[in-house]
């Protein structure tokens, strides 16, 4: 079952449409290609990069207002199209259409936020000299690095494009934009009609097969690489940039825990909060609480409330979203099976698992549909535990003093977010900075609830650098010095 949905590269101000094309598969309904995206060649990479270079001198000799003034036109009108691309995004994605529509509204969001920086990209610091030192008066100034290679996951692709995109384009820089290898429609359909508003060659997309595309990252002519994605993915995309000595930016995977002290607030509206933080995107989000770490004497009342609303979700295709289905599929059976596996392993293991909503029938027999889950009472040991599930199952692990709290929950590899619960101010600013990881939520939790103007990123295995705001924007700038001696 085919759609007649294409999406073309674009360079260099043009469409370009190759031999070699993209299938795109319906994560719910097996069999079904959602649309196809051109597969770009080597040589369309090298294109793309030369585009990048060519078009740098001009765009970064502007200043900041002037660059903040095109993508201000550069941006208008996105909203006509939301629906459709939630609609195209639901279908390749597998998340339930309002998700989908957020995503492009977030993109728009970030992009704007940004713009609100334009003053700041060219400010400069002075330092004067110092009494008794060589008499250096010194400028501090800030300057585009050149044509960067921006990557993004699938889960939520225009958002998190809206994270670093706006910034680096801002910043000075040149833009080649690489959409996910599995859901690459909607994204490329976004970023194209924003990079038609701009000059030729200032903003691209690339879609294509991986093995085509390392030019995006080992060229030589790439100023720098952001990505967003697994740990195991940055590794690769590291090793890659690593032969140029280009630097790179990673948001990776999490393994997030939120910590309930006794007095946590457990009401409804705490509790939803929770469930979204938990299972929002059928649990595909590298910020989602991945861990539950529950003072003892509350673990039986959140697991009840976690319990009411599973009990609620439905299983089901995610443009049925108005015919209640609440919960799409995951995204590749790969990850279907992995969670799967991991759920097996813990029942295997004796853990009290309670799995909620049925499965699927007729045309989405055999999608990636998983239960939601929970692990009650779980052994730390256990890989529900140690892994990034990216799936909807939670496993919740009790402390009994506010120490070993801290210690459950900075005994992993990740460092992305993390979140404390708890009625108590003092505790939550006592609590909080001895969170290994780049971002602390207070009573609250996920994607949906981050400041946007605040830096994002982790620290351990979960990335290097920052995202969004002045430190995102400084994130695709260089640091230059001139300093002038008194004679």
């Amino acid at each position: 079952m085919m759609s007649d949905l294409h999406t073309a590269l674009f360079i260099d101000g043009e469409e370009r449409t190759t031999a070699d094309v993209l299938e795109i598969a319906d994560p719910g309904k097996p069999g079904r290609i959602v649309g196809t995206a051109a597969a770009a060649s080597p040589d369309d990479v090298a294109d793309a990069v030369a585009a990048a270079r060519r078009a740098f001198p001009a765009w970064s000799a502007l200043s900041g207002a002037e660059r903040a003034a095109q993508m201000t036109q550069a941006i208008q009108g996105i909203a006509d199209h939301r629906d459709d691309d939630a609609a195209i995004l639901s279908q390749e994605n597998g998340k339930v259409v309002h998700e989908a529509w957020v995503d492009s509204l977030v993109f728009e969001l970030r992009w704007n936020l940004a713009l609100t920086h334009a003053d700041d990209v060219d400010a400069t610091e002075h330092l004067a000299p110092v009494p008794g030192a060589i008499p250096n008066s010194t400028r501090i100034s800030y300057q585009p690095m050149g044509a960067v290679t921006i990557i993004v996951p699938f889960n939520w692709p225009i958002a998190i494009l809206g994270a670093a995109l706006p910034h680096a384009l801002l910043a000075g820089n040149t833009v080649i934009v690489k959409p996910p290898l599995t859901a690459p429609l909607a994204t490329a359909r976004v970023v194209q009609r924003v990079a038609e508003q701009l000059p030729p060659g200032v903003l691209q997309v690339i879609t294509g097969r991986d093995e085509h595309l390392s030019g995006l990252i080992s060229n030589e002519q790439i100023a720098k690489v952001g990505f967003t994605g697994s740990v195991n993915g940055g590794k690769k995309i590291m090793e890659m940039a690593s032969r140029s000595l280009t630097p790179v930016t990673l948001e990776l995977g999490g393994n997030d825990a939120a910590v309930f002290l006794a007095d946590a607030p457990l009401d409804d509206a705490h509790l939803d909060k929770l469930f979204g933080a938990v299972y929002d995107t059928t649990g595909q989000i590298c910020m989602n609480a991945k861990r539950l770490i529950v003072h003892r004497s509350r673990m039986d009342e959140l697991v009840a409330g976690l319990e009411s609303r599973l009990a609620r979700v439905q299983l089901g295709y995610g443009l049925d979203e108005p015919n209640g289905t609440t919960m799409g599929p995951l995204h590749s059976p790969a990850q279907k099976a992995f969670v799967d596996d991991l759920i097996r392993e813990a029942k295997d293991a004796g853990a009290d698992v309670r799995e909620f909503g049925e499965l699927p029938g007729g045309e989405l027999a055999g999608g990636n549909f998983v239960r939601p889950a929970i692990v009650v009472d779980a052994d730390p040991a256990l890989r529900v535990v140690t892994e990034e599930q990216f799936g909807p199952v939670i496993p919740v692990i009790p402390f009994d003093s506010e120490e070993e709290a801290i210690r459950l929950a900075n005994d992993t590899w990740a460092g992305l977010g993390n979140s404390v619960w708890t009625a108590d101010a003092a505790a939550a600013d006592r609590v909080a900075p001895q969170l290994q990881s780049g971002y602390v939520w207070v009573n609250d939790h996920g994607a949906t609830r981050l400041d946007l103007r605040a830096p994002f990123g982790g620290v351990k295995q979960s990335g290097i650098g920052r995202e969004q705001g002045i430190h995102g924007i400084r994130d695709f700038q260089e640091a230059h010095a001139v300093s002038v001696i008194a004679d």
